[in-house]
């Protein structure tokens, strides 16, 4: 069997730097998505070439369909055509729905949920043809239970979950599984703007009393794109310590 290749989109920082390294661990070739911090994204995949493994850092803005089609070419040109796709990109936006206006709406949309829709449109066939591929979209605890103040966020997180069951009934036939896992609250820059204090009260609320790590959701990540995983298909699975906001 060729070694398998895979795309993670957001793979500079956080969970999708921890699935590359743990995906290139399992002897895939990596290809890690950035917008502007390639610096971050080189050091990623040096620590993936460790593993003897390709690794490419690739640029594009995930918001721009240029952008995505040039992401392609340079696939291409470095013949990777991705069995599995991770797609990891995201920022959140909080406010009250009366503070977003239409940018940031668009923005937080356009970022998570269009972007899967187009990334899905670009590589599924390939993966289809093949009859075989792993899809897993990175989704979030509030797009299942909603979160006021970031209901842009949400929504587009609530989206993803019903393209994932979509695409999974879609593809299945095809040899093709789509999953989304939805963390809870994960030691990532997306908690940098807490305090100490709503931290504390954080870890308070989850059962489990801490934190979850990148590295954790990685593992998850890690067996939904492996073999073993093949009868699991349009799945929204959490990974939350028990937190259930």
């Amino acid at each position: 069997m060729n070694r398998r290749s895979a795309l993670i989109t957001g793979g500079s920082r956080g969970i999708g730097a921890a699935a590359a390294v743990r995906l290139a661990a399992d002897g895939m070739d990596v290809a890690v998505q950035y917008h502007t911090a390639q610096e971050a994204a080189e050091r990623v995949c040096a620590h993936c070439r460790g593993f003897g493994v390709r690794a490419e850092a690739l640029s594009a803005d995930l918001r721009d369909a240029r952008s995505l089609e040039a992401l392609l070419e340079q696939l291409k040109e470095r013949n990777l055509s991705p069995d599995i796709l991770v797609h990891s990109a995201g920022t959140a936006f909080y406010g009250l729905l009366e503070d977003c206006g239409d940018e940031a709406w668009d923005d937080m949309m356009g970022l998570h949920l269009k972007a899967a829709y187009r990334l899905t449109r670009i590589l599924a066939p390939a993966m289809a043809w093949r009859r075989w591929g792993r899809i897993v979209y990175l989704s979030s605890i509030w797009g299942v239970v909603g979160a006021a103040g970031e209901a842009a966020y949400a929504a587009a997180k609530g989206g993803i979950n019903s393209f994932a069951k979509s695409m999974a009934r879609e593809l299945g036939s095809s040899g093709v599984t789509v999953n989304a896992v939805a963390p809870g609250a994960i030691e990532t820059d997306m908690l940098a703007g807490l305090s100490d204090d709503d931290l504390s009260e954080l870890r308070r609320e989850i059962p489990l009393g801490r934190l979850g790590r990148p590295e954790e959701v990685a593992e998850l990540i890690r067996f939904l794109v492996s073999e073993q995983s093949g009868y699991i298909t349009g799945q929204v699975i959490g990974l939350n310590g028990g937190w259930t906001a």
